[in-house]
């Protein structure tokens, strides 16, 4: 038996206020219909089919996913026409989940128990109790509790309306019944919409049981319609981050301004003060403390390191034991060996900083092969860029130097040489040597300062 999934992300959301398609709305840094994909392939289906109408291309242009393929639906009337238009796409033998892209925060295994309950003559709804049902389609049972119908809000009697138990739109049922079902949809109803709903009808009325599931966390089921809806979906799926990183083994300043916006793997005894926000994949080590402030993208950090507030760090990667910050900012391509420092107001790009290493102030360290024990002082630069191309600068163990220098690229600084203060460097130095470039000091006795002219 294969599985295929029909997304369903047509709609234009009027409620969202925007120009961008409503499921392309980040939350926790990816689209909402992202979310429901990866969601929807973690189920083992073979093929996912998403729906898409409003900002068609703009969807297509931003989502990559190599099991999805598209279906156009070029008029939006309704889910049971939305679903029609991917059903030429799936065979005929499969069972379709169909979910929605704008539902961002369902969990797979939800999903796989959908799908392991539906079989060659069952439908299966996923359903919720909600104290408040209102703006949902009800689920009507008969006096044995056998699922009858869906009834939509507008169509609902006022019995009806008291139903707690609520359809959440998604379904799994076998294709041969979709679409011999589908094209008898009629849309003799409030909305003048082909409802997906009234499949539950067609399936009673043809013998098949209906079934339902629920979600382990009502929010799962949660749709969004506006920035608000969107708001609260990103907080709690915040709050689920925190929960697991302190169960993790985090200690948390504040569990409610902390984001984490992809993957993050922790070891034992982190610290992370308030406002850090982690991105892509990150991955940190037993014992690291974070100050506030920070922002950390597909980085590494080593067991024990220290990152002070408002540093930057995106595609670094820190050995055991470093300090970094704070205000310092490691760029794409930076490695900081063991023990390392980087102090604040100091940018690396592209920079190896070896083992005990110091650039502790003010300085910019790009293109750079640093060895052990190296001291740059403050407002250092390396100046690798002619305009053109980029050249390397390259230092050597015990190198030390002076403040305000700047080292011209490429240029090699042999071990334990020293760059005197104020020097500007455009030759290799030697092992050992001290490198002096500077203009001679001249003191003019008598010097009268300029006055202002009346």
């Amino acid at each position: 038996m294969s599985l295929e999934v029909v997304i369903l992300a047509a709609g234009k959301g009027t409620r969202m206020r925007s120009k961008l398609p409503k499921v392309l709305h980040p939350l926790a840094g990816k689209p909402m219909v992202q979310r429901a994909i990866e969601a929807a392939a973690d189920t083992g289906a073979e093929k996912i089919h998403v729906v898409i109408g409003h900002g068609a291309d703009d969807v297509k242009a931003r989502i990559d996913h190599p099991m999805v393929s598209w279906a156009l639906q070029e008029e939006q009337k309704g889910t049971g026409h939305a679903v029609a238009q991917a059903m030429p796409q799936v065979a005929d033998d499969a069972t379709v989940l169909v979910t929605y892209g704008d539902v961002p925060l369902v969990a797979s295994e939800t999903l796989r128990r959908v799908v392991d309950a539906c079989d060659d003559n069952t439908l299966v709804l996923l359903t919720a109790i909600l104290d408040d049902p209102t703006g949902y389609g009800r689920i009507v049972r008969n006096d044995a509790g056998e699922v009858q119908a869906i009834v939509e809000q507008k169509d609902a009697s006022e019995e009806q309306l008291a139903i707690q138990e609520v359809n959440t739109g998604m379904l799994a049922l076998k294709a041969s019944y979709l679409k011999q079902w589908l094209p008898l949809l009629s849309s003799d109803n409030a909305q003048g919409e082909y409802y997906l709903t009234d499949l539950t009808g067609m399936a009673v009325e043809n013998g098949l049981k209906v079934a339902v599931e629920h979600p382990d966390h009502l929010w799962e089921v949660d749709g969004v319609n506006n920035r608000l809806q969107l708001n609260q979906l990103e907080r709690r799926f915040q709050a689920v981050q925190a929960e697991q990183l302190m169960l993790g083994g985090a200690t948390l300043a504040d569990a409610a301004r902390v984001d984490v916006r992809g993957n993050l793997e922790i070891g034992e005894d982190i610290s992370i003060d308030v406002n850090c926000v982690f991105e892509g994949n990150v991955t940190i080590g037993d014992d690291v403390v974070i100050g506030p402030n920070c922002y950390i993208k597909d980085s590494t950090i080593g067991a024990g390191t220290v990152i002070k507030a408002n540093s930057v760090l995106e595609e670094a990667v820190l050995g055991e034991g470093c300090d970094v910050g704070p205000f310092a900012r490691l760029r794409p391509g930076t490695v900081l060996s063991e023990s390392a420092k980087v102090g604040n107001f100091v940018e690396t790009k592209k920079a190896h900083i070896g083992k005990g290493s110091k650039v502790n102030h003010l300085s910019y360290i790009g293109d750079s092969e640093i060895g052990e024990k190296v001291n740059v002082g403050a407002g250092t630069i390396t100046c690798n860029y002619d305009g053109v191309n980029k050249s390397k600068t390259v230092m050597g163990d015990g190198v030390f130097i002076g403040s305000n220098s700047s080292l011209v690229a490429p240029v090699n600084i042999g071990e334990n040489a020293t760059v005197g203060a104020g020097s500007v460097i455009t030759g290799d130095v030697g092992a050992e040597e001290l490198a002096v470039a500077r203009g001679k000091q001249r003191n003019i006795s008598g010097w009268k300062r300029p006055t202002k002219k009346s």
